[in-house]
């Protein structure tokens, strides 16, 4: 089967893995990467060429080739979600990765430009936005909403009718129960646990674990 031709947005450690991702658990190619100018340091990455963004639709025309932003939460998301529209004001249809070895049940309501990794599961009656990212390992409960530009850290436990505002984060083993509301642009820290509905712009950060006054070399049985 002919694959799709691929374009990458980005060039750091997120793009790196949605290279490896789309090239080895998908139906696309990927033939470039490209990054404003500005922020070009090598012509090559991943052994592909590096173009400027300002450039890409003379080497790498809309009608012929897809896209994918490949960029982190930065600015809680606001400069994925930048260059998503800016992508978007060019033309350019939108790649989203979903692995095969993610459980996806909900009829396939995921938005473009999502990535979504290995070891999810998403229940039936879920719908996922656009320009999402859900890494690794995460329970999304049914009929739960992520909306658009929104950033999921591995193991976070979603429980089912939670409804999930814009550009928001979610931290590594955050715990949200059942019919709760998290609110545009909400940062939930690792290890959180929320028992009710979140305010817009809210930051709601879990306990660290401190070190003990007792050093490693007191320890018995160890």
């Amino acid at each position: 089967m002919k694959k799709k031709k691929l374009v990458i947005f980005g060039s750091g450690e997120i793009a790196q893995l949605a290279h490896f991702y789309f090239s080895n658990d998908s139906d696309y190619e990927v033939v470039a990467f490209t990054v404003n100018a500005s922020f070009i340091r090598n012509d090559k990455f991943c052994r592909l060429p590096v173009v400027a963004f300002e450039d890409v639709t003379i080497q790498y025309p809309p009608e012929e080739y897809e896209i994918f932003v490949a960029l982190s939460y930065s600015k809680l998301n606001a400069v994925r979600k930048e260059k998503y529209l800016a992508a978007k004001l060019l033309g350019y249809r939108f790649a989203s990765f979903v692995s095969s070895s993610a459980t996806v049940m909900n009829e396939g309501k995921i938005g473009e430009d999502c990535f979504i990794f290995e070891d999810n599961t998403i229940q039936p009656f879920v719908s996922i936005g656009n320009n999402v990212t859900l890494w690794s390992g995460n329970h999304i409960g049914h009929h739960s909403v992520i909306k658009d530009h929104t950033f999921i850290a591995s193991q976070v436990v979603i429980s089912g009718g939670v409804e999930i505002g814009e550009q928001c984060f979610i931290g590594v083993n955050a715990t949200l129960r059942d019919h709760i509301k998290i609110g545009d642009k909400c940062v939930i820290g690792a290890g959180a646990l929320l028992l009710k509905d979140a305010e817009p712009e809210g930051v709601y950060i879990g306990t660290a674990t401190e070190r003990s006054k007792v050093p490693s070399n007191k320890l018995k049985g160890i």
